[in-house]
């Protein structure tokens, strides 16, 4: 029988180890901090800002938000970014992406100090991760990673296949999901027949940004499918198409103008699995969760306490 996964109970799973370390930390004389640079009024990145502070402020650790108006240069947000590199009260910092096109992300991703990169996207960091020894990895990689141990399944021996090149997903989730000593096949839009190489997963992750992209001609019997999308449909008839006439989140959209929806076209998909995440509830919030993880790995290295 297919499964959902729950990434909501599993995200409150690891809050609370999260939290029970928090309180060690504390006795320690360490309250962990995370900073966040926001840069600009990008809908989305707001929300996103809003989440993570208010995890922070749930946990009962540090939170600071630095906000610059979207016609920032990059030497401003670079100085943004150096000034709360230099405070010993903060122990994690990021910077909401996606940035204006006049600001050079690459620029001030790399500014950021590797010790403090909590999304774990400094070089250094993702040398570590090659190598297999980082300690801040991708957040949203390494939830899917802690997705799959705690519902066991088996990684070791598997077929992945990871449908998404990008450096925030795809990328380090293929290295993760090799340092567990799958095999890995990477995909891409210049794949060939790309649905006969998904067939081919025992792990199929899609991470493309494309509603409902993934079918069932991409899945294998039996296969755990991860979604990572998150996409904004407003189309009322794109709705219908993937959701059906009888979902109750058409009223959503109705309420809203629009639903977020996966790159799985779950519908189709979820009859043929063993497990599907779905969207939302699924990976999104372990990536919040992870991040506050990192941030106390971050925090309890700055002690000295590893």
């Amino acid at each position: 029988m297919p499964q959902w996964i729950d990434g909501r109970a599993l995200a409150q799973e690891i809050q609370a180890e999260v939290e029970n370390e928090i309180g060690r930390l504390k006795e320690a004389g360490v309250v962990p901090g995370l900073a966040v640079v926001l840069v600009g009024d990008h809908p989305a990145s707001h929300v996103y800002v809003r989440s993570k502070v208010k995890s922070c402020q749930s946990l009962g650790m540090l939170s600071e938000k630095a906000e610059l108006p979207a016609d920032s240069t990059t030497e401003q947000v670079l100085e943004s970014v150096d000034s709360l590199n230099r405070r010993s009260d903060l122990h994690g910092v990021l910077v909401q992406v996606p940035l204006p096109p006049q600001v050079d992300a690459r620029r001030v991703l790399n500014s950021i100090l590797p010790e403090k990169d909590v999304d774990g996207f400094h070089p250094v960091n993702v040398g570590r991760l090659v190598s297999g020894n980082a300690v801040l990895k991708p957040c949203t990689p390494a939830g899917i990673v802690e997705m799959l141990k705690r519902c066991h399944i088996p990684i070791q021996g598997r077929r992945a296949v990871v449908i998404g090149r990008s450096d925030i997903v795809g990328k380090p989730l293929s290295l993760l999901l090799l340092h567990e000593h799958a095999t890995v096949t990477i995909c891409h839009s210049k794949t060939a027949d790309l649905p006969s190489v998904a067939r081919e997963a025992d792990i199929l992750v899609a991470a493309i940004g494309r509603p409902a992209f993934v079918d069932e001609s991409f899945v294998k019997p039996g296969a755990v499918v991860i979604d990572v999308g998150m996409n904004r449909v407003e189309s009322l008839e794109q709705v219908r198409r993937i959701l059906g006439e009888k979902s109750e989140r058409l009223e959503q959209h109705a309420q809203k103008g629009y639903t977020l929806v996966g790159d799985v076209d779950a519908r189709r998909v979820f009859p043929k699995c063993s497990y599907l995440t779905p969207v939302p509830g699924g990976v999104g919030p372990l990536t919040i969760v992870m991040l506050m993880a990192n941030t106390v790995k971050a925090a309890r290295m700055s002690a000295g306490l590893v």
